[in-house]
């Protein structure tokens, strides 16, 4: 265990409720931080909280809603926009991209450690299955990191557990930490605010449900 605090972006959606639970393990504190964006499913704010305050973690929230009124046609902020089920064909994003969103959540998260003395960070962010995300990349996340450091004069760790792993590896993760039952029941990774298993319809959910369908698959031929 490090001896030292780790700060989480933490969404209350699969991927950061399962690096909560890993930087639990990892660290000797932890704190969490939890940004409104203007996003549909706004409700994961409130499961985030709720789990935060369940495992004795410090938690903030930062409303950073401006970042949804700097670019158009991003289903995932603009309410009269649908989620697709599919990304649409020839583009290299799909809609529900929200630009810059890391890239703010992140060097936010980066200021509020240096205020609290704190160097490092936890994202869940993964280049497996980062669904056409750019800012899900590792080498996105090497380049902020050293421009973080060089922006302040720091020395701030970008911790990423799920960089290199899919969604399937990742509810393993989850079950080896003990929490798999949580993170099937207590979050919220459906674009259209549904917790836990969600819709069943919108990108996210199918990833997720995939992944879990892959992992309990392999358990049970163990």
């Amino acid at each position: 265990m490090i001896n030292e605090t780790a700060l989480v972006v933490f969404s209350g959606g699969q991927d950061s409720t399962t690096c909560l639970y890993w930087a639990l393990k990892e660290f000797a504190h932890v704190r969490a931080i939890t940004f409104i964006y203007g996003q549909k499913h706004v409700l994961e704010v409130e499961l985030a909280e709720k789990i935060a305050k369940r495992e004795g973690v410090e938690w903030e929230m930062m409303d950073v809603s401006f970042i949804s009124k700097l670019s158009t046609g991003c289903s995932l902020t603009d309410t009269t926009l649908e989620i697709e089920e599919e990304k649409e064909e020839g583009k290299l994003c799909p809609s529900t991209f929200v630009p810059g969103r890391n890239m703010f959540f992140l060097s936010i998260a980066a200021v509020r450690a240096r205020e609290l003395g704190i160097r490092h960070i936890v994202t869940g962010v993964s280049q497996t299955d980062y669904s056409g995300y750019p800012d899900c990349r590792d080498a996105f996340i090497k380049s902020l990191n050293v421009t973080m450091n060089l922006a302040m004069d720091e020395q701030f760790v970008l911790h990423t557990p799920l960089m290199w792993i899919d969604k399937a590896q990742t509810w393993e993760l989850a079950d080896n930490l003990g929490v798999l039952d949580i993170i099937r029941r207590d979050t919220l990774t459906c674009y259209n605010g549904i917790p836990g298993d969600g819709c069943g319809h919108c990108p996210s959910c199918k990833l997720r449900r995939e992944g879990l369908e892959k992992y309990l698959a392999m358990k049970e031929n163990k």
